[in-house]
C-alpha cells in the first residue's frame, strides 16, 4: 500500500494492514511535525507533491527494499497540505521475518524517499517561511 493524502494518517490501520503470519517483526517509522528547527519556532508545515511521480518513485524504492530485506507486507503513506505540530507527516510500516531486516528496510525507505521523491516541504515560522531541502 502506497498513497499520498491530505487526511490524518491512521497508524493503527497501517499496523493492522502489514500484519503477516510469517513476520517475526513489524517496524513502523512515523515522521512527525516538530515545533522547532534549529533556533526557529515552527508554526506548521506545508507539503506539496507531484503525486503520480511520487507514488511511482516510492514504489520503486519499496520494490528495491523488498528484494534486499524480504519485506512480506508494507505500507507507505505521506501527507500533503497543511500539517500542524505533532501530526504525522509520513508513516512507513514493514513486516519482515526478522527484526534487523525490518529496522534496516524502514531506514532505507525513509532516507531514499527524502532524497529522491518529488515531495516538497515548506516550514512556516512565526516570522517567515522557507522551502526545505531534504538533505541540506
Amino acid at each position: 500500500m502506497i498513497y499520498l493524502t491530505e487526511n490524518k494518517i491512521d497508524v493503527n490501520y497501517l499496523l493492522d494492514f502489514v500484519q503477516h503470519e510469517e513476520a517475526g517483526a513489524v517496524d513502523i517509522f512515523i515522521g512527525t511535525v516538530r515545533s522547532k528547527t534549529s533556533d526557529k519556532k515552527v508554526v506548521r508545515l506545508e507539503y506539496e507533491a507531484y503525486d503520480t511521480m511520487a507514488i511511482k518513485k516510492i514504489q520503486e524504492i519499496v520494490s528495491q527494499a523488498t528484494q534486499q530485506w524480504n519485506i512480506l507486507k508494507y505500507a507507505v503513506v505521506h501527507r500533503k497540505g497543511i500539517l500542524q505540530i505533532g501530526e504525522a507527516a509520513v508513516v512507513i510500516a514493514v513486516a519482515t521475518p526478522h527484526r534487523q531486516a525490518a529496522f534496516e528496510a524502514c531506514k532505507y525507505i525513509i532516507d531514499t524517499i527524502k532524497a529522491n521523491v518529488p515531495i516538497w516541504k515548506k516550514e512556516v515560522y512565526e516570522n517567515g517561511e522557507i522551502w526545505v531541502a531534504a538533505h541540506p
